[in-house]
């Protein structure tokens, strides 16, 4: 048998469309790939691994770029979260864990602290571009006051921000919601693309939020769009 084993050590998980991406610098393939192989001729060795070479330098071209962007943009004591099957990407504290948010297609909470947390959904739409929806101010105060804010809630809109990124715009904004008992203050970020209206909320109780809203306006701000 020309190759009896193959060793791939620099892929940690099946390759799937959906990537936990963690805090890494640079991705050195060739150094991890190892081959054992007994042959009964150089040209016999040579014609049956080629094309099995050829397999992989595909396969190391196919996950490379994807993976070396998002490390590279990563910050400090984040790790990325990369959806290319639903077309979006984000990062998010490192030390926090993935969870089931009821309704949401992906969600990180903090360990100890579960009303921390970032969750991201989307709905079809027929928009093209978030600008289609109308003016930022109209969507983001009708989108607080009528979708996120619960009937006994007080909705409160601190800031508002847009950006443009490989044609994509974003609109993030900052709120809190107060009811009797409780209070919170989060950041959203929303965008259209893929015929889809995406969301992403990150969140943290009222009490807490001075201390990590720094950290949490990092996870709004990163959020972004995938051509699928």
């Amino acid at each position: 048998m020309v190759v009896s084993s193959l060793s791939l050590s620099w892929i940690s998980m099946a390759i799937s469309s959906k990537l936990n991406l963690p805090q890494v610098t640079s991705i050195s393939p060739c150094n991890n790939v190892s081959f054992s192989a007994e042959t009964s001729s150089k040209e016999e060795s040579h014609s049956q691994r080629r094309p099995l070479l050829l397999g992989l330098a595909a396969l190391t071209t196919a996950l490379l770029p994807a993976s070396s962007l998002f490390a590279q943009e990563i910050p400090e004591n984040y790790r990325a979260f990369v959806d290319f099957s639903d077309g979006y990407s984000y990062v998010y504290p490192s030390d926090w864990r993935d969870f089931d948010f009821r309704g949401h297609d992906s969600a990180f909470k903090d360990r100890y602290l579960q009303l921390q947390n970032v969750r991201v959904r989307f709905i079809p739409t027929d928009k093209n571009d978030i600008h289609d929806l109308g003016p930022m101010e109209e969507v983001i105060s009708n989108l607080v006051k009528h979708v996120y804010a619960a009937p006994n809630q007080r909705a409160n809109i601190y800031d508002m921000q847009e950006r443009t990124e490989n044609g994509k715009h974003y609109y993030t904004f900052e709120y809190q919601l107060t009811s009797p008992n409780y209070s919170s203050t989060s950041f959203a970020t929303i965008a259209i693309g893929n015929g889809r209206y995406y969301t992403l909320v990150v969140a943290a109780n009222e009490r807490r939020w001075t201390r990590v809203r720094d950290k949490l306006k990092v996870v709004a701000d990163s959020f972004k769009l995938l051509d699928i």
